[in-house]
């Protein structure tokens, strides 16, 4: 809320969200952080249509598997991994954050 003001007052800004592709899916034993991902993007929807008016471009990324620290455990057990280039990752590999990076940086 505090950046929105600053951003309404300057007459324009951009804000970025990062969710997840477990925002527009139901996974089993994830609801959670499938709930906390769909909220991110329906708060980005939210926003965009209250500040665009005022000049504020609002916008989310929402990737599937990216390698990073906090997955590697995961993706180190070869059936998941597996499971994650067969079934969840569109291009068939684990993504790496550069390739989030370009969507962000437009």
């Amino acid at each position: 809320q505090a950046a929105g003001r600053a951003m309404i007052a300057q007459g324009n800004g951009r804000i970025i969200s990062l969710s997840s592709q477990a925002g527009f899916v139901a996974l089993p034993t994830e609801s959670v952080y499938c709930m906390t991902k769909a909220a991110i993007v329906h708060l980005t929807k939210c926003l965009a249509i209250e500040w665009g008016q005022h000049g504020i471009t609002v916008n989310a990324v929402a990737p599937t598997f990216i390698s990073t620290p906090g997955t590697e455990p995961a993706l180190a057990d070869p059936e998941f991994r597996a499971d994650v280039l067969e079934r969840i990752a569109g291009l068939h590999r684990v993504g790496v954050p550069m390739d989030v990076a370009g969507a962000v940086v437009f």
